[in-house]
């Protein structure tokens, strides 16, 4: 049984990953330094699997905890979820989002290397490809990440090439993920964020359960149908199971590996309201205000390589998405205890 080390193991895509490695009889060890988040999602991992996820509190600066980690632990590969991800504080805090995304990364590489552990599948973004001029964008479009949490997923991906470069050994699957969204079909794992939230699904549900007043849309005036931003929404369960692919990919393909994740379908933001609305049968009040910058007017993925490479599909739709976003809100009015 092959042992997989998650970092961020207890955020909001992190936990969903755990969830499903347990669910195809992987051991797992998850980490976290939980500054962003709780250890209650393995808590509730372990009650809908029934296997529990080893977890260690473990911040990636600090090397000597990776070293003793993984003196002590036979790991087959890793999933690197770890990082602080929020634009906008990443605008006001750069050097808080370089240090902690970049150098906890070096660490984490550095502590495997010696260890003799070098595949590793990492959690990138849409955001390393900017202000995209043409979608649907495929894996060679131009990479032109506008702000410092971009551009910091976007020097890993440099770093991880060049590891190879230098040591073909190493196995790396870079995973450009475009808008993650829903939760778990139970309502036990979701999406919590602190303060309002930054992402559109979580800001539409904190609507609907009374915590907000009403939804900002950043921008009417877009070159798109209904004047609203499109972007690629995908179930959070389908990114999971798209790591597990990627991961099981390394064994037969190995070098490095880019590909985009998501569902090669733009919904604008107004579509994704109005499904919210129709599938849960209620009115989400809105109103429209001006751009954010730096916000591209359209962003969606091509996904032929992911599914043709990795034998990988999205299966729920929209609807699925704004359901289970839903049930999840409900179920926990306040987010996590």
């Amino acid at each position: 049984m092959k042992h997989i080390l998650v970092t961020g193991g207890t955020g909001f895509i992190g936990s969903h990953t755990v969830l499903e490695l347990l669910n195809q009889n992987y051991r797992v060890t998850a980490i976290d330094n939980l500054s962003n988040s709780k250890l209650e999602p393995l808590k509730r991992v372990e009650k809908i699997s029934g296997k529990r996820a080893q977890f260690r509190k473990i911040d990636l600066l600090d090397i000597k905890a990776l070293d003793d980690l993984f003196a002590s632990t036979n790991f087959d590969s890793v999933i690197h979820f770890a990082g602080l991800k929020a634009v906008g504080e990443s605008v006001e805090h750069p050097l808080r989002y370089y240090k902690n995304n970049i150098s906890g990364t070096v660490n984490l590489c550095e502590v495997m290397s010696k260890a003799g552990v070098k595949n590793i599948v990492f959690s990138s973004s849409a955001t390393v490809y900017g202000d995209p001029e043409i979608s649907p964008i495929i894996e060679e479009s131009p990479l032109q990440a506008v702000n410092p949490y971009g551009r910091t997923k976007l020097t890993i991906e440099y770093i991880l090439q060049e590891l190879y470069h230098a040591d073909d050994a190493w196995n790396v699957s870079l995973l450009r993920y475009f808008n993650p969204v829903g939760a778990h079909e139970s309502g036990e794992i979701g999406e919590d964020p602190n303060g309002i939230p930054n992402n559109l699904m979580p800001y539409i549900t904190q609507v609907a359960i009374g915590k907000l007043q009403e939804l900002s849309i950043f921008g009417g005036d877009y070159p798109t149908h209904d004047g609203t931003a499109i972007r690629d929404y995908i179930h959070v369960c389908d990114l999971a199971d798209g790591h597990i692919k990627a991961l099981e990919n390394l064994d037969n393909n190995p070098g490095v590996a880019i590909y985009n994740l998501g569902t090669g379908k733009g919904s604008s933001v107004l579509d994704v309201v109005k499904a919210f609305e129709k599938a849960n049968k209620l009115k989400i009040p809105y109103n429209i205000t001006t751009r954010r910058e730096g916000d591209a007017a359209i962003c969606y993925a091509n996904v032929t390589k992911a599914n043709n490479n990795l034998n990988w599909k999205t299966n729920r739709n929209l609807e699925n998405m704004c359901r289970d976003a839903w049930n999840w809100q409900q179920k926990n009015p306040d987010g996590y205890p």
